[in-house]
């Protein structure tokens, strides 16, 4: 049996695709059973809270394998901290109890202590917890979702024919895409050589922000208008949100982010070392179909 926590969401959802189509057995565990009604109907589906242990420890209970890609960045009911730090923690805590055999945290990258975002100083924290809980585990470190950033800055293009953009829009920053992501967790789940081993992955492209609206505006065939938030005013709103829109506050953040920290990635080395990761473009995302801009 394998537990996925975050079993729901964009990277979730492929997660459970492609473990059942291994014919694994495979259980969720959401706190809303309605986001589970787009799996599969041998989908086990417990309800719970990564942050409410007694929940987590009979969602765990007969599992061999557990994942996390849970994540309290857009969530507007939690945190990072309250959900990528203690939800991972009561996760980590509730499997060692079970006897787990294989735990595996989708984190981020970078995922540090000092760093601006708190998303990536909960995962950092979360890492640090595994490391030393005496679990075998493996850690995989994603570069910014494509389907998210899709989401935000492209899906508008397509239906409106405009856009709001975060900053300048001038700073390169990695995108992956989840289905990447997904198989790099299901390959986790098979092959023994990646326990004890912390994968940076990321995709084969560094854009812009600039350049991710100039990519939708070929696929939609327009100009798109393209209304722009400077830097200065996301960091004011990364505070003044927080007590009434936290979830947008972090985003806020995030967009700060994004032209002070560098944010891109050299996969070259990667790519050598685990030749079996896909890379799959911006472009392919959109033109294959997939849902490139789904919750």
């Amino acid at each position: 049996m394998v537990l996925i926590a975050g079993g729901t969401g964009r990277l979730g959802t492929v997660i459970v695709e492609r473990l059942t189509q291994g014919n694994r057995a495979v259980r969720v565990l959401t706190r809303d059973r309605s986001r589970a009604k787009h799996l599969p109907s041998n989908v086990e589906i417990v309800v719970g809270d990564v942050r409410d242990r007694a929940g987590v420890d009979a969602a765990v209970s007969g599992a061999r394998t557990v994942i996390s890609s849970v994540q309290g960045l857009d969530d507007p009911k939690s945190s990072p901290d309250a959900t990528d730090r203690v939800g991972n923690q009561n996760l980590i805590d509730a499997a060692k109890h079970a006897g787990v055999e294989h735990f595996i945290f989708v984190s981020g990258r970078p995922a540090t202590p000092n760093h601006p975002m708190s998303m990536a100083r909960a995962k950092y924290a979360a890492e640090q917890y595994l490391k030393q809980s005496g679990l075998s585990w493996t850690i995989i470190r994603p570069t910014a979702y494509m389907e998210f950033w899709a989401n935000l800055v492209g899906k508008p293009i397509l239906e409106t024919g405009q856009t709001r953009m975060l900053g300048p829009g001038t700073s390169l920053m990695n995108f992956v895409s989840v289905r990447d992501v997904g198989k790099a967790v299901e390959m986790a789940v098979t092959d023994p050589s990646l326990r004890g081993v912390e994968l940076d992955m990321g995709g084969p492209e560094n854009l812009s922000l600039n350049e991710v609206v100039a990519i939708f505006e070929r696929v939609g065939g327009k100009k798109a208008k393209v209304s722009r938030l400077p830097v200065p005013a996301m960091r004011v709103m990364s505070v003044a949100l927080r007590p009434i829109n936290p979830a947008m506050a972090r985003i806020m953040e995030t967009g700060v982010a994004m032209y002070t920290t560098d944010m891109t990635w050299d996969g070259e080395e990667n790519r050598k070392r685990y030749p079996w990761l896909p890379q799959t473009s911006l472009m392919e995302v959109i033109q294959s179909g997939r849902r490139p801009v789904s919750a």
